[in-house]
């Protein structure tokens, strides 16, 4: 079955709904540019959310390029760091199986290249210029298949909603579909009757043997 994160949690009543509806994994971003898009949350707040949410939900910091001083502040309350930077490989060898590398999939991407960063998983995203993700366009799902077919867990990113989440699975057959804005009623807000559907959908989506 396939696993969901739901991302860009900002308050407590919709990381529970989140919950409630079956995610296993909310993301909490701490980039600056999240603050434009109002899904920026700050520690103190994203500490109280992780300790209130059930036991088996992965909690997950969502950075750009941090010091290793931020890292080792978010450790100590998340399960894993969702890197959307330009981080070196080396800087992913020191904590390895933490980490989620995210890539942005432009025309000229390989995904062999993911295979160069020692991490836990690799998610896939839109390549929009200027962002880092959260952008709602739709990653493109044949080279994230291509992705797939490396025999990594892949978590697909980029444009997915209720809509499109189950032909994606289908499509794709990642390990987890991540969406952010595509479950919000207004940016940095969720839809609870959206994270519903989002989470039944993707999770009850037939894969076809390869």
């Amino acid at each position: 079955m396939t696993r969901v994160k739901i991302c860009g949690i900002t308050n407590i009543d919709d990381a529970m709904a989140a919950c409630e509806a079956g995610a296993d994994a909310l993301g909490f971003n701490f980039s600056e540019e999240a603050k434009r898009k109002d899904r920026y949350i700050d520690v103190s707040e994203a500490k109280a959310i992780a300790r209130a949410i059930p036991p088996f939900v992965t909690r997950v910091a969502v950075v750009v390029d941090p010091l290793p001083e931020r890292v080792a502040e978010l450790l100590p309350f998340v399960d894993c760091i969702q890197l959307h930077g330009d981080e070196s490989i080396d800087f992913c060898n020191s904590i390895a199986s933490k980490l989620v590398k995210a890539f942005r999939v432009s025309d000229d991407f390989d995904p062999a290249t993911m295979l160069s960063y020692p991490v836990a998983a690799y998610l896939l995203d839109a390549s929009v210029p200027g962002q880092r993700g959260g952008t709602g366009q739709t990653c493109d799902w044949d080279a994230a298949s291509a992705a797939v077919a490396l025999g990594k867990p892949v978590i697909l990113a980029g444009g997915l909603t209720p809509d499109n989440v189950a032909d994606a699975v289908r499509t794709v057959q990642p390990y987890a579909v991540d969406t952010a804005s595509g479950v919000e009623s207004e940016p940095g807000k969720k839809d609870h009757g959206k994270l519903r559907d989002f989470v039944q959908r993707a999770k009850s989506a037939v894969l076809v043997p390869g």
